[in-house]
């Protein structure tokens, strides 16, 4: 008799543990990203509302619709959620001076800075999907720390965002797409680049991540790179062109003007040539001696909607929506495909009118005042670049 208690307890105890951890199972599966049942996958990419506690009328409407038209299994975020300081906004109904930061009041600032991005993630968590963030260069400007950040982002149910990378200052992490039969099919990697530049610590929790990954996959599982600010690769998508060629911009380059456009592996729109300091960057060094990234996603330009791929890894800059600023403004979406996440569908929108239309796949003309806009752009970096120069000297 003793035995058949014991024994019914330990059954009672096995089916309690069971039934007690059944939900958390479930609940951790219906948390993961996976591929629909028609085989596809769809992420929209969104980056730049740079608003404060007070945000533009358009804000709103603009993301709801973002919503609306790309019907996203994911929403990445790229960076500058808040805007610090800075005078030109006339798009609300209270002045002319943009920005969450208060002189000598960092308690007030965090709070604007709070509001200011609740606007923006509320209506994310509204959709009901996923959204991921990555940190941006104003992000950083407004007396929030990272830490602050993330516990900030835990308020929203629906926001994935959950640092990886232990001993980086950074909010770095991965997240893994499966397929329909459980297997892993795309990892992506939000990465903290607001501080101009990935540092090495959070670079090497990139290739470590990255390793374990072919480890416990037995092979290199193809990724994404989402991150604010762009490599210095991009500005090989630019070339020098003839001042005759209808696609030519002339610009202040290092003391010198010359024409530019896009160069003939790359499609879409720009306002302002990316330049590189270095000639290189250790970050996109690391992603082709990994040899799993296959595409990366930027912002922080706002008026750039363009992608090329660079030494087989394609890059691509999506418009900002900071409506204090001209536009054009607009959105990105990646398609993807379960039997084959290499062959994506990586598509560039802009909003004009309370709409969404598809960029062509080559760049529209450019009106008389872009143009002048992006030649002073160029000028005022060509200012930059010399006054570095000098305090360095």
């Amino acid at each position: 008799m003793n035995r058949m208690k014991q024994a019914l307890a330990v059954f009672l105890s096995v089916l309690l543990l069971t039934v007690c951890a059944a939900p958390a199972f479930a609940a951790e599966e219906s948390s993961a990203l996976r591929f629909r049942d028609d085989g596809t996958f769809t992420i929209l990419h969104l980056t730049d509302t740079q608003d404060d506690q007070y945000p533009a009328h358009e804000l709103k409407p603009f993301l709801e619709k973002a919503i609306e038209t790309a019907k996203p299994d994911l929403i990445v975020f790229t960076g500058d959620l808040v805007e610090d300081t800075r005078p030109g906004d006339f798009k609300d109904d209270f002045g002319i001076w943009e920005g969450v930061s208060v002189l000598g009041n960092p308690d007030k600032t965090i709070d604007n800075a709070f509001t200011a991005a609740d606007y923006v993630l509320s209506i994310f968590e509204e959709s009901g999907v996923p959204f991921a963030l990555t940190q941006g260069n104003n992000d950083y400007k407004v007396s929030v720390h990272n830490a602050e950040w993330e516990l900030f982002y835990k308020n929203y149910a629906h926001c994935i965002v959950n640092d990886m990378s232990e001993f980086s200052d950074g909010i770095d992490y991965r997240l893994p797409i499966y397929g329909s039969d459980g297997s892993l099919k795309l990892n992506v990697y939000c990465l903290d680049s607001g501080r101009s530049e990935i540092d090495d610590v959070s670079l090497d929790w990139y290739k470590a991540d990255s390793d374990a990954q072919k480890a416990a996959n037995g092979k290199t599982i193809p990724a994404f790179v989402f991150q604010h600010i762009p490599v210095d690769e991009v500005s090989r998508l630019f070339t020098v062109c003839d001042a005759k060629d209808p696609d030519g911009v002339l610009v202040a380059d290092f003391g010198a003007f010359r024409y530019y456009k896009l160069a003939d592996t790359a499609r879409g729109f720009f306002s302002t040539v990316y330049h590189s300091e270095t000639g290189g960057s250790k970050e996109f060094a690391a992603w082709k001696q990994q040899g799993d990234v296959i595409a990366a996603f930027f912002g922080h330009l706002h008026q750039d909607g363009y992608s090329g791929t660079v030494d087989g890894i394609e890059l691509s800059l999506t418009y900002g929506c900071e409506f204090a600023k001209d536009g054009p403004y607009g959105m990105r979406v990646i398609t993807l495909r379960e039997d084959d996440v290499t062959q994506y569908d990586n598509q560039s929108y802009t909003y004009t009118d309370g709409a969404f239309s598809a960029d062509p796949d080559q760049a529209p003309v450019k009106t008389l005042s872009q143009k002048i806009s992006m030649f002073f752009d160029s000028l005022f970096y060509v200012i930059k670049t010399m006054i570095r120069k000098v305090v360095s000297l």
